[in-house]
């Protein structure tokens, strides 16, 4: 598999994702202040998130058992749509402790257990960078 414009799409939202999460999930425990930071961090992280699942729509799985291009992997992305849905609807109810543990488990879930699965070897990303070390 190559690295197409899909996955360079699927790519730089998920780093971004990566990055910018720690900011959203612990800007508003510093206070009040930070309540804007927060807010517009977290909304660009949603963003993120959602063009990351959107684009692994279009990226096949090439090795693993699939069917019609779809495999195993490709199940993270109702869940992590569910879960950014369910988490929005948290903080609309005023469910703010829901909301904070739902946000928490999908970044940790989906940029960085997911994310640790991407650099396996035989995976484009995984094989990439260890080019680039070796």
């Amino acid at each position: 598999m190559s690295f197409t414009p899909v996955i360079a799409i699927h790519t730089a939202a998920a780093l971004s994702a990566v990055a910018i999460g720690p900011l959203a999930l612990w800007s508003r425990r510093s206070g009040k202040e930070q309540a804007r930071l927060h807010r517009a961090a977290g909304y660009a992280w949603v963003m993120l998130m959602v063009m990351t699942a959107v684009s692994a729509l279009f990226i096949p799985a090439a090795r693993l058992p699939n069917i019609a291009g779809f495999g195993p992997i490709h199940l993270l992305i109702p869940l992590v749509l569910g879960m950014l849905v369910l988490a929005l609807r948290y903080m609309v109810q005023g469910r703010v402790q829901a909301h904070r543990a739902t946000m928490l488990r999908t970044y940790v879930g989906a940029c960085l257990i997911a994310g640790a699965f991407t650099l396996m070897p035989g995976r484009l990303l995984g094989d990439w960078v260890r080019s680039l070390v070796a």
